[in-house]
């Protein structure tokens, strides 16, 4: 019986041996490189074992017929391997870099994120209401970033030579035709929308992607809030007005509305400023996102509506008495847009926004009321080839209805015109992502447009590549061609032109370790068909045409550290620009006035534990800014003195969620100038005599108390806090 019970034993060990399988082999990285702690197993199966020293593995298993063998390691793709259990000897097995780790390259010539999302944020949302000379507005915030110039009476975007125009501004992707608030001359306007809506933005200051056109210089992207956290009102007392937030969160959806109210003329009456005020500007405005959470995607829609109005006189050299001018603004503007996974390898984003901006414009005995209706269709496809390849593309549509009317005496005449123009754009785009390993990516885009009210058809080839230098710096390269059709201005008066063009080249090195970043930039813009006209103004005497031309070229330097000291958070940015156009009625390449040479920024926050405060500063200086001379012979052949400023705020925490915030721009008052304005004529010694064009107020106050309501009872309007 023993004898019968071991020959059994013996015949079972042997059946086992005989049906086990060795799985072995070696794991080395693309460089041939061993790695150690790899996994390796039999998908679905307890079979498997970890790689030595030598990168070499070896297990057992009674696993018979096909099975998937899988190989992972962190900061590698895995490896996958389907045979039969018996082929799975002396294999060689290659793991190439994970493409989405954290460190992987990324593309970022001419790109500034900034969102908790981004690989490398060198700015954050908070960053626009903690800034100290922002006063709240994501432009004020952007321009203490390198490539941007300093219009200090302007308020809009100037990018590396380019006039505010050639800067295009996207909300969930979708254009935004008015960004900006309307405003009179030496006082800035603002952009019309609320940062705390947003939680990206997307700054390019040049080779930016395709898929967005009609921009010559720069975009600036902004990404609504997918979803909130929680529900909160959010209430702002301020020294120019109020404002008001709620956000409601339900199982699916969600609702966000705000509205503000200002109105200057409590504080001019406090500190006059050098205008003549009739009435200072008011504005009313509100903001709603609304948003609904499909099953397989997130459909947004925003809305947002502002009336501004304003009487004022103006001082004038030419005029003894002053001009008079008034204003009055509706801007309404909504904007849909629905993000989906249609598949596993298939997403889409589509959307659309409709813009109606009208304006009543008096200046002393001529009224010009004008309207735009514009109109933006956009529809996205993605397909996802791999890990490493990706491919979007997609068509969009600009309609564009504009029409003014000119009415009343001018130069003793009485006039009354009436003009405008219709507009249809249609776009295509198609670009693909290939990233070759976790040290090169590479994007290639085309875009093709037609105008019909130009007749024109235009394609701009555009490249990003990008190389990791080390585990914390890259490389990046960037080329496009990007065109944009002339604007309101000129196509009211006459549709005969071509669209204007620019070619960028840039050149970046990036640098980012632990809250540090280092970023510089070199760039060459070349500008061909700019708009000319042959009068002193646009109007309809005048011969249009696009024989302008010129370039801009620079260096631009960041850096950012806010990990260096404790609780001080700071950033410098310095630009170089060297840049000449021929356009508008320039009758030779010249250095334009919002071209400045030099800007430099320094920002600051200084967080204080016992005090419940963050302190900030934020310094701003740009060289001066051409003008022509009369007294002197050439164009453009003088210019101011240099432009400084030194703005401060404090935001103190009274309780968990009430803030007191407060703010001076230009606090040592620096006697600033903008440009200077000269006489018609000659004064009896054959001089023409000259006012210097300074900003409204030197200094600009403000005081503002925020409370927030919401369901942890901790969050406040300025998170840090």
């Amino acid at each position: 019986m023993k004898q019968l019970f071991f020959l059994l034993w013996a015949c079972c060990l042997i059946g086992t041996t005989l049906a086990q399988v060795t799985v072995n082999g070696v794991v080395a990285d693309s460089k041939g490189l061993p790695i150690l702690g790899a996994n390796v197993f039999l998908e679905g199966t307890y079979d498997g074992a970890s790689t030595d020293e030598n990168g070499a593995f070896t297990f057992n298993t009674l696993e018979t017929g096909e099975h998937l063998l899988r190989v992972t390691y962190v900061g590698f793709e895995p490896y996958s391997f389907y045979a039969v259990v018996t082929q799975l000897t002396d294999l060689k097995v290659v793991l190439r870099d994970d493409v989405n780790s954290l460190d992987a390259v990324v593309l970022s010539a001419g790109t500034f994120a900034a969102g908790d999302n981004s690989k490398v944020s060198v700015l954050k949302p908070l960053d626009v209401v903690t800034t100290a000379s922002a006063l709240g507005d994501f432009v004020g915030a952007l321009q203490t970033l390198p490539g941007t110039n300093t219009v200090a009476e302007d308020g809009r975007l100037f990018v590396r030579g380019g006039d505010a125009s050639e800067t295009q501004i996207f909300i969930d992707g979708i254009r935004v035709f008015t960004p900006y608030t309307v405003t009179t001359n030496n006082i800035p306007s603002r952009g019309r929308y609320s940062p705390f809506l947003f939680d990206g933005i997307t700054f390019s200051t040049g080779g930016y992607s395709a898929e967005y056109g009609e921009a010559l210089s720069s975009v600036l992207l902004l990404n609504t809030v997918d979803e909130p956290d929680q529900n909160k009102t959010d209430i702002g007392i301020m020294s120019v007005g109020g404002t008001l937030g709620h956000t409601r969160k339900w199982e699916k959806s969600s609702l966000s509305l705000s509205t503000s109210y200002i109105n200057l003329a409590p504080y001019v009456a406090l500190f006059p400023d050098r205008n003549d005020w009739d009435k200072p500007i008011e504005n009313v405005g509100g903001e709603a996102v609304y948003r609904y959470r499909l099953n397989n995607g997130l459909f947004k829609l925003y809305a947002a509506a502002d009336g501004s109005n304003f009487r004022l006189t103006q001082e004038d050299i030419n005029v003894p008495e002053g001009v008079d001018l008034s204003l009055q603004n509706n801007n309404l503007y909504v904007n849909s847009s629905y993000t989906g996974v249609l598949s596993d390898t298939w997403s889409l984003r589509a959307g659309g926004s409709y813009t109606l901006a009208k304006n009543e414009i008096g200046v002393t005995d001529v009224a010009i009321d004008n309207t735009e209706n514009s109109i933006h269709l956009k529809a996205k496809l993605k397909k996802r080839f791999s890990s490493r390849f990706k491919l979007a593309f997609g068509v969009e549509q600009f309609i564009t209805g504009f029409n003014e009317d000119f009415s009343g005496v001018f130069n003793g005449f009485q006039v009354g015109e009436s003009y405008g123009y219709n507009s249809n754009i249609t776009a295509a785009f198609a670009e693909s992502d290939i990233i070759f390993s976790s040290k090169i990516a590479l994007k290639i885009g085309l875009r093709a447009n037609y105008t019909d009210v130009l007749e024109q058809f235009t394609f701009s080839p555009r490249a990003s590549f990008a190389y990791k230098t080390g585990k914390k710096s890259q490389l990046s390269l960037a080329y496009g061609d990007f065109y944009q059709n002339p604007g309101n201005d000129f196509l009211k008066f006459s549709q005969d032109f071509e669209a204007q063009k620019t070619q960028h080249y840039i050149a970046n090195y990036q640098y980012s370790n632990k809250g540090r970043v280092f970023r510089a930039e070199a760039f060459r813009k070349e500008y061909t068909s700019l708009v000319t006209f042959d009068t002193e103004i646009a109007g309809l005497d005048s011969t249009f045409g696009n024989n302008g031309d010129g370039f801009a070229q620079g260096l631009d330097i960041f850096w950012r550290d806010n990990t260096s000291i404790k609780n001080v958070d700071y950033w410098l940015s310095y630009s170089f620009l060297d840049s000449e156009r021929q356009y508008l009625n320039y009758p030779e390449q010249a250095r334009a006035p919002f071209a400045n040479t030099h800007n430099l920024s320094v920002v600051g926050k200084y967080f204080i534990e016992d005090w419940k405060s963050q302190v900030g500063l934020s310094y701003q200086y740009a060289s001066g800014r051409s003008f022509t001379n009369p007294n002197l012979d050439g164009f453009l052949q003088d210019q101011t003195k240099a432009f400084n400023s030194l703005s401060v705020n404090w935001a103190y925490l009274l309780s968990p969620q009430k803030i007191l915030y407060a703010s001076v721009n230009n606090i040592l008052g620096f006697n600033n100038i903008n440009g200077f304005q000269f006489s018609n004529t000659p004064n009896s010694n054959g001089q023409f005599d000259s006012r210097a064009l300074r900003p409204a107020a030197d200094q600009f106050f403000f005081v503002g108390f925020f409370w927030t309501i919401s369901d942890d009872k901790k969050s406040n309007q300025l998170d840090t806090l």
